[in-house]
């Protein structure tokens, strides 16, 4: 049985493509992750998981080890202003790791794009399917190249059926007219596991996509698909700057990430070649419409495999150096007895919940408040939500926060992802006969120490009741069985 290797494998597409492998049966899987509490434990059973990254050379000459195709699912959307020179460096690794190691083929996930007016983000990933295809000589590359990917969770199809949602009529930038060619996430992991044992000798690029549509055309057609009419009139006076404040208003999308992809959007990313057709005849790419509702009910049977954010959030991403607030010097604790027959296995399914949709009890209009401050700041923001409603996992988004760790029915640690001068995490210690809530800060300088104190009068407000909320709300939704 060949052994295939997935970097990436905590991401949107890598996640998936582990599943996805895993019910073929067919292979041997191994997973390069920074972080293994971030492999979701329904597959850690079934997979062998690495722990090192393409910067840590000798952990990822371990991870190739005996390797037959290598998945590389790693790019960056801008985080550091060095994210092209890191973006280089990363593929250089990986491209010359597979040759020492004997491995036959690499299979890259790119973006659609030309080099001419390609965004400085599709350039990257332009320059890093060069840099693992330069020696085919010695390792074959085959490189698939996708525009906006429509899936469950996936950053291009929130912004769509948020923005199909909440506004009827829009005024909106020329940019909305630009041509891509979206493609179901089912498709994509088609290809991607096709090209494993595709017949195929040498380099190959591969662009995949559905029929030409625009993102206006996108727009109406998700809203058509959800019963909706959405009118849009494009206008000339927008810029790119802000639409993407436009954008981070009204989707779960960040400034950064909003920018990347509008940036992305100025130019046409179409099919260059016909390779899919001639190589992949099986694989009928679905309509946008058909993809469109796949995913929506995905969302209404909270059957999220994976989210845009799951690899992403800045430092925060690799989580093992955020999982412990043991070096903050500022605390505010909230102790909440059980006095009414709470069991803590109720009590910790309780502190699970917050967040998204359920919300953050007594005090929503104060959360709202900062999560609108934190997106207008360049964050996350409430808006981003969460990936299902009562399930939780390492590297889960929950609004602002991130998951960095969790032991069942004892302990919820979430890392702050706000804009802060300086880190916060929150705190839930459910322990047989109480809950214990606190909520740590690591300032960074007086301004840290100022922003701390000036909230304190929030606290007092928010965090009783958010402690005491999530007590009450256990007794309301005890653990079935």
């Amino acid at each position: 049985m060949k052994t295939v290797l997935i970097t990436g494998a905590t991401g949107y597409i890598g996640r998936r493509l582990c599943h996805r492998l895993l019910a073929g049966g067919r292979y041997r899987i191994r997973l390069l992750v920074r972080n293994p509490k971030k492999v979701q434990v329904a597959v850690t059973g079934k997979v062998e998981i690495a722990t090192g990254s393409t910067f840590a050379v000798d952990s990822l000459q371990a991870a190739l080890n005996g390797v037959d195709t290598a998945f590389y699912l790693i790019h960056s959307m801008g985080e550091r202003d060095d994210y092209r020179r890191l973006d280089r460096e990363s593929a250089e690794n990986f491209r010359s790791a597979c040759i020492t190691a004997g491995v036959r083929r690499i299979i890259y996930l790119g973006g659609l794009g030309v080099r001419d007016s390609a965004s400085k983000h599709l350039l990257s990933r332009i320059e890093t399917g060069e840099i693992l295809s330069a020696e085919p000589e010695r390792i074959e590359t085959i490189w698939l190249r996708a525009g906006v990917i429509i899936g469950s969770g996936s950053a291009s199809f929130e912004i769509v059926r948020n923005l199909a949602q909440k506004l009827p009529m829009m005024i909106t930038p020329r940019w909305v007219r630009t041509k891509t060619q979206p493609v179901a996430i089912d498709d994509v992991l088609s290809y991607l596991e096709q090209s494993i044992e595709l017949d195929h000798r040498g380099n190959l690029v591969v662009d995949i996509g559905g029929d030409p549509l625009s993102f206006q055309d996108m727009i109406v057609q998700a809203g058509r698909a959800m019963g909706l009419r959405r009118f849009l009139v494009p206008v000339p006076f927008l810029s790119p700057r802000l639409s993407s404040y436009w954008l981070i208003l009204f989707t779960p999308i960040p400034y950064r990430l909003a920018s990347a992809l509008v940036e992305g959007l100025k130019s046409e990313t179409v099919l260059q070649n016909d390779n899919a057709a001639r190589y992949y005849p099986d694989i009928r790419p679905q309509s946008f419409s058909k993809a469109v509702t796949a995913a929506i009910k995905e969302l209404e049977q909270h059957q999220v495999i994976s989210r845009w954010c799951d690899s992403s959030g800045l430092q925060a991403c690799d989580i093992t150096e955020f999982d412990d607030p043991a070096g903050a010097i500022l605390r505010d604790t909230r102790i909440i007895p059980y006095k009414n027959g709470e069991q803590q296995a109720d009590v910790f399914r309780s502190a699970c919940r917050l967040g998204g949709e359920h919300g953050w009890f007594r005090y929503q209009s104060l959360w709202r408040l900062r999560g609108l401050i934190d997106k207008l700041l360049g964050g996350y923001g409430l808006s981003r939500g969460r990936r299902q409603t009562g399930e939780v996992r390492v590297g889960d988004a929950i609004d602002f926060w991130k998951v960095v760790d969790i032991r069942d029915a004892k302990r919820l640690l979430l890392y702050a992802q706000m804009k802060l001068p300086g880190q916060a995490w929150l705190e839930f210690d459910v322990q047989p006969d109480q809950l214990v809530q606190t909520a740590h800060f690591l300032p960074r300088g007086v301004l840290g120490r100022l922003y701390w104190y000036s909230i304190v009068p929030l606290h007092n407000l928010v965090f009783a009741d958010l402690a005491r909320a999530v007590v009450r709300a256990s007794r309301e939704n005890p653990q079935p069985g």
